[in-house]
C-alpha cells in the first residue's frame, strides 16, 4: 500500500511564491539576497502553523543556490538544492531549542559553528522555539549571535517573543508573521482538493478556515480529517458535523426570536443545542460573533469584515436590513456581561437562558418606548386645554384643590406671574412654573415622596451602569446599602474610612442619577461609620487571624495543632 504523506507535508511550500499569506516578509528577503545585504540573524515571530520555520527553510535553500532564477528563487538542480530536497544537506542544521536548551547544548553549537560549509556559501542554523533556552544558555549564545563567522547565519523561530531576552532581540532582523486570512485558506484548501480530485463546497471549506484560526498547518490537518470523515465529497453539512460545529441557521432562527420577543423558542433552541453536546459557553461566543457580523453588513465600509462564505454573506445582509444597529449594539453588550460573568454562575443553564429572555426583551422595550413617545405627540394639542382648566374645589368646603397627578397652572395667574400650589400658599415670583420649567422634570420633594424601595432600585441601576468599568465600586454598592432617613436623607453604614474614601469616587456621579432616578432635587447622602458587628452582635470575621480565632473558639485543640507544627496564620 502507497504511504500516506498527509496535506500539511506533502503540499508544505517549497518556494517564496508559494508562500501563502506573508508576501511582505518573502517580498523583503528575496531583496535581501538580491542585494546581497544578509545579516547574521534573523527572528521570525508569530502565532503557529503560518509558516516560519517554512520560510526559514525557503531562504536557507535559496541563499545556498548556485543557479538562482530570474525571480530569485531557488533551483532545485543544482548540488546544494538536491542534497536539500533529500534531506542530506550539511550546509543547513535545524536545532529544537525545547529539548537543547542548556548551556552545554549551545556550546557544543559554537563548536559546530566555527566550520565552514563543504557545498554552498553559508551555513545556515535554525533555531526553532527559542524561548525555550535557559537565561544561561542565551547569554552563553549572545557572543557568537552578534560576531559569528562570516559563513555562518542563525534563523531563530518563536511563537513567543515576549519571553526572548532584549539582547537577543538587538542582535537580530525581526519578522513577524501575521495569521493567515479566511480567503487565503480557502483558496489554498481549493487549490489541494482541485489537484486531490475531492469534491468540495466552498461553504465547507469556510468553516475549516475558520476553525483553523488563521494557521495554516491546521487548515491542512482539519482538511485531511475532514476528507476522510467525508469520503472525498467535502460538504458542509459533513463539516459541521465532524467538526462539532454550530450551524448558521441557529444563530439566524435566533435572531429572529429576538426580534419577536419569542423567548419560548430560543428556549427550545437553546435546550436543543445542549442537548446534542454544545458546550454553553461557545454557544454564547458563537452568538456574539454572529450578532457582529449582522453589525458590520450595515456599513458597506465594513462588509470585508465579514469572513464567511458568499451565500452565507447574503443570508447576513438580508438579516442586517431587519436589525437595527441600537438594538444590535444593546445585545452584543449584553452577550458579553454574560459571557464575562458565565464562569462565576453556578447554574451556567440557568445564565444563558437568562441571557436568552434578555436578548427577547430588548426589541420590545424599544417598542414600548417609541410607543410612549407616539402617545406623548399625540396629546400636546390638548395642553392648552389642560392649562386653563380651573381647579376643582371641594365639594363641602372651601378648601384648597384637591391633589391630582396633571400639575394645571391658570393662564390669568400665569400672567400676573403667580401660581397657585396644590397646598394654597403662594409661591415666590421667581418659581413659579412657567419661569422655571425644569420644576415639571425633575418635581418637588415635598409633592414626591420616594420610598425605600424606589432609593434601592436606583441604587442597584447604577451599580449595575458601573459594573464593567469600575468592578471594585461595584462591589462596594453591593455589599453597603442605602437607608432612607427623614428630609429625603439616604444614609449609607460603613465599616472604616478606606469604605468611604472609595465611595467617595462615584459619589458625586451617583447622587446625580439618583435625583435623576427618583425625579427629586431635595436629596442628599451621608456618610457613617458603625462598629464591626454583625446582625447577631458578633464581630465579622475579616483577616486570617480573625477566623483562626473564631475557630479556635469552638476548637482550642487548633491552636495545640498550630503551634506544634509551627503554622503560620496567612
Amino acid at each position: 500500500m502507497e504511504n500516506f504523506v498527509v496535506s500539511a507535508r506533502k503540499y508544505r511550500p517549497a518556494t517564496f511564491k508559494s508562500v501563502v499569506g506573508q508576501a511582505s516578509i518573502t517580498t523583503t528577503l528575496k531583496n535581501a539576497i538580491q542585494r546581497k545585504q544578509l545579516a547574521q540573524a534573523y527572528l521570525f515571530c508569530g502565532p503557529r502553523g503560518v509558516g516560519k520555520t517554512t520560510c526559514a527553510r525557503i531562504f536557507a535553500k535559496t541563499i545556498n543556490c548556485q543557479n538562482l532564477t530570474p525571480e530569485l528563487e531557488a533551483c532545485n538542480e543544482c548540488e546544494s538544492c538536491k542534497s536539500f530536497n533529500t534531506n542530506r544537506s550539511y550546509n543547513i542544521h535545524e536545532l529544537d531549542a525545547a529539548s537543547n536548551n542548556s548551556v552545554e547544548d549551545i556550546r557544543k553549537l559554537i563548536e559546530q559553528v566555527r566550520i565552514p560549509p563543504q557545498i554552498g556559501k553559508y551555513s545556515v542554523y535554525i533555531i526553532d522555539e527559542v524561548h525555550m533556552l535557559s537565561q544561561s544558555a542565551f547569554n552563553a549564545f549572545l557572543k557568537t549571535l552578534e560576531e559569528p563567522p562570516a559563513h555562518a547565519i542563525f534563523i531563530l523561530a518563536t511563537t513567543e517573543k515576549h519571553k526572548i531576552l532584549p539582547t537577543i532581540l538587538s542582535r537580530c532582523q525581526i519578522f513577524d508573521f501575521n495569521r493567515i486570512r479566511v480567503e487565503d485558506i480557502v483558496n489554498y484548501l481549493e487549490y489541494i482538493a482541485k489537484t486531490e480530485g475531492i469534491d468540495y463546497e466552498v461553504e465547507a471549506l469556510n468553516i475549516i478556515a475558520q476553525k483553523a484560526d488563521g494557521a495554516m498547518r491546521d487548515a491542512l490537518s482539519i482538511f485531511d480529517q475532514v476528507v476522510s470523515f467525508s469520503n472525498n465529497h467535502i460538504t458542509y453539512q459533513n463539516v459541521i458535523e465532524n467538526l462539532n460545529v454550530l450551524d448558521y441557521q441557529y444563530y439566524f432562527r435566533l435572531t429572529e426570536d429576538f426580534l419577536n420577543g419569542d423567548y419560548a423558542d430560543s428556549l427550545q433552541v437553546l435546550d436543543e443545542l445542549l442537548s446534542k453536546g454544545f458546550d454553553a459557553q461557545q454557544f454564547i461566543t458563537g452568538l456574539s460573533m454572529h450578532l457582529r457580523n449582522i453589525l458590520v453588513c450595515h456599513d458597506p465600509k465594513t462588509i470585508p469584515l465579514l469572513e464567511v462564505g458568499a451565500a452565507i454573506a447574503q443570508r447576513y445582509k438580508e438579516m442586517a436590513a431587519a436589525c437595527p444597529p441600537p438594538f444590535l449594539i444593546e445585545a452584543l453588550q449584553v452577550t458579553n456581561q454574560f459571557d464575562v460573568a458565565f464562569r462565576q454562575s453556578p447554574n451556567h443553564r440557568l445564565h444563558v437562558e437568562l441571557m436568552l429572555i434578555k436578548l427577547c426583551g430588548l426589541n420590545q422595550k424599544k417598542k414600548s418606548d417609541d410607543s410612549q413617545v407616539e402617545d406623548s405627540s399625540n396629546t400636546t394639542y390638548t395642553q392648552p386645554q389642560a392649562l386653563t382648566a380651573k381647579p376643582i374645589q371641594s365639594a363641602k368646603t372651601n378648601q384648597p384643590p384637591l391633589k391630582t397627578s396633571i400639575h394645571t397652572t391658570s393662564i390669568k395667574n400665569a400672567l400676573s406671574g403667580s401660581s397657585q400650589k396644590e397646598d394654597g400658599q403662594k409661591p415666590d415670583d421667581s418659581k413659579t412654573e412657567l419661569n422655571q420649567p425644569e420644576n415639571n422634570i425633575l418635581g418637588n420633594s415635598e409633592e414626591n415622596a420616594v420610598s425605600q424601595d424606589e432609593v434601592l432600585k436606583a441604587w442597584i441601576s447604577f451599580a449595575e451602569q458601573i459594573q464593567k468599568d469600575r468592578p471594585a465600586h461595584f462591589s462596594l454598592m453591593q455589599l453597603y446599602k442605602p437607608i432612607l432617613k427623614d428630609n429625603n436623607a439616604i444614609v449609607i453604614q460603613f465599616e472604616g474610612q478606606l469604605q468611604i474614601d472609595l465611595f467617595n469616587e462615584i459619589k458625586k456621579d451617583l447622587l446625580t442619577h439618583l435625583k435623576k432616578s427618583l425625579s427629586i432635587l431635595n436629596i442628599d447622602i451621608v456618610e457613617e461609620i458603625v462598629d464591626n458587628i454583625d446582625d447577631n452582635g458578633k464581630p465579622r470575621l475579616y483577616t486570617p487571624d480573625d477566623k483562626f480565632r473564631f475557630m479556635a473558639e469552638r476548637n482550642p485543640a487548633l491552636i495545640r495543632f498550630k503551634q506544634r507544627l509551627n503554622l503560620d496564620i496567612d
